[in-house]
């Protein structure tokens, strides 16, 4: 069965991360053709990079770094959930993606970006950082917007219709994750 990974891309005190991933999740447990898991970047304490060898070498010499390691690896696909900060992914996430290489390579993303303007310029940032570690993104994306799918910019009440555009996310998703599985199989 296809494993695909919801990641909490933010570890701010407060974050909108964590309701707006449960949500993701909740409406991807009605599937029965994935297995999904939430995977909060928080939880690995990942410090800033500090790992003597380039991650394309694979050798990881922190237990931070192999602990993370393992739980990537594990995974045929991401929906990465992003706040943005000032048109980018805040720091954590990208930190958290550039600890690891080869974990990351011929499987697929999907995003959920949410912010002043649904996250959408941080979305962009991400699809340019997992190409790098070779990582096919799908087109299709859910914007959420700080004005309207959160009262008083916390407190998480997304629009109906973003429940039919995560879904369109994760039937790419899960396409394209299975696809690429195959590729996986003949590399390594």
């Amino acid at each position: 069965m296809i494993r695909i990974a919801i990641i909490i891309g933010s570890t701010r005190p407060g974050r909108n991360g964590g309701a707006v991933a449960k949500w993701v999740y909740e409406i991807a447990q009605q599937r029965s053709d994935t297995e999904f898991e939430l995977v909060d970047i928080n939880d690995f304490n990942l410090p800033l990079l500090d790992e003597p060898a380039p991650p394309s070498m694979g050798q990881y010499s922190k237990e931070h770094t192999k602990t993370w390691a393992a739980k990537i690896d594990s995974f045929d696909g991401y929906v990465f959930v992003t706040p943005e900060y000032n048109h980018g992914i805040c720091g954590a996430l990208k930190n958290a993606i550039d600890f690891l290489f080869r974990e990351w390579n011929n499987k697929a993303a999907g995003f959920v970006g949410y912010g002043g303007a649904g996250g959408v310029r941080a979305v962009e940032h991400l699809r340019l950082v997992m190409a790098e570690v070779q990582v096919a993104t799908v087109r299709n994306q859910v914007a959420l917007s700080l004005f309207t799918d959160f009262e008083n910019y916390t407190n998480f009440k997304p629009a109906a219709h973003h429940e039919n555009s995560v879904n369109q996310m994760l039937d790419q998703l899960i396409a394209w994750s299975g696809a690429l599985k195959t590729l996986r199989v003949t590399v390594h």
